[in-house]
């Protein structure tokens, strides 16, 4: 009775063939590590700095704020993942924390996509119709850009709290990244949808943003007349680094996730395949949080000249606090002296 037990705990592609996944071990503990050291102070920095901000924040630093808060929300989560990988792929911390860990991963993913989406389309209307679009760039619009993002990002994401469970496999529990094979069948409808939903059609929006955008960078004489040099620079930077983001790591994820869902939902016994189809999703899967540490180098490029003035007040103030402890000590020592001095009957102010 045990056995059949744990048969029907067994993954769907183990159930037909057999191969090692002992690289999970060593490649995801390592992977997210790296991605915890830097994503962790790269984010943190970032928000300390919007917060010393003095001017009111723009519409871009309200969405690459949000951004932040996603990416850290996110890497606070990576250090049960690297236990869990570390011990063998189990998973000491119970079913609470295990649906945590998984939405709070997704939302990461299906956040920072949207995020940007909704940068893309404030750079698309700054560059291609700046007078007509006043109106819709401002601060409100943003504020209810980002809480509209928030609102259907955890709609969308609600079902993973229902999918995501742990159970035992081989007398150890485990925090399944999908969900329990008994349940595959329900979350492969659900996974369609929500690359649909999550990840295609944001991309569409960014793609048709961008080819307009493009369009009209590369006339140059008239898209400097109506934004300036400096906006179509920043202009360039987005879409660069946009493009950098999906081409590293949402694209390859999207596409090995749905070739391993369509493969274990037709039940495919080809191994060799399957065993490909696996790898290459959980290579890809760690690297999704890659976004984490490439998500403030946007920051970073598109608030302007803002970072600067802030960096050059924070070594002014530092500068300002090294001179006034100099001062102070040379006054401590002048008035030892003259103490000194006076305590010889010499007069210390002379007439």
């Amino acid at each position: 009775l045990l056995k059949a037990t744990l048969d029907t705990n067994i993954s769907e592609e183990q159930r037909f063939c057999k191969f090692s996944e002992d690289y999970k071990q060593i490649y995801l503990s390592l992977t997210y590590s790296i991605i915890l050291v830097l994503g962790l102070p790269l984010n943190v920095t970032v928000l300390w700095l919007s917060w010393r901000q003095t001017k009111r924040w723009s519409c871009a630093t309200i969405y690459l704020v949000n951004l932040m808060v996603a990416d850290l929300l996110c890497v606070l989560t990576l250090p049960f993942l690297i236990i869990a990988y570390s011990l063998g792929d189990r998973w000491p911390f119970g079913e609470l924390l295990c649906k945590l860990v998984r939405f709070l991963f997704y939302t990461n993913l299906y956040s920072s996509i949207l995020l940007l989406t909704c940068i893309s389309v404030h750079r698309f209307l700054g560059v291609c119709h700046p007078l007509r679009s006043l109106p819709y760039r401002t601060r409100r619009h943003a504020l209810l850009g980002t809480a509209t993002t928030w609102a259907l990002v955890v709609l969308q994401l609600l079902p993973t709290l229902f999918f995501s469970q742990t159970d035992y496999v081989g007398g150890h529990m485990v925090c399944y990244d999908m969900t329990s094979p008994e349940n595959f069948d329900r979350f492969f409808a659900y996974g369609v949808f929500l690359t649909l939903s999550g990840f295609l059609f944001p991309s569409l929006v960014i793609l048709v943003c961008y080819s307009l955008m493009v369009k009209s960078l590369i006339k140059p004489g008239e898209t400097l007349m109506k934004t300036g040099n400096a906006a179509r620079t920043k202009s360039i930077r987005t879409i660069l680094l946009v493009c950098g983001l999906f081409t590293v790591c949402f694209v390859p994820f999207h596409i090995t996730r749905s070739f391993y869902l369509m493969l274990r939902f037709l039940s495919s016994e080809d191994c060799q395949l399957l065993m490909v189809a696996s790898l290459a999703y959980k290579i890809w899967r760690p690297l999704v949080s890659m976004s984490s540490c490439l998500n403030p180098v946007l920051y970073f490029l598109s608030v302007g000249n803002n970072r600067v003035r802030l960096f050059q007040e924070l070594r002014h103030n530092k500068v300002g606090d090294s001179k006034m402890l100099t001062m102070t000590s040379l006054n401590t020592v002048i008035g030892s002296r003259l103490t000194v001095t006076s305590s010889k009957g010499i007069p210390t102010h002379p007439s």
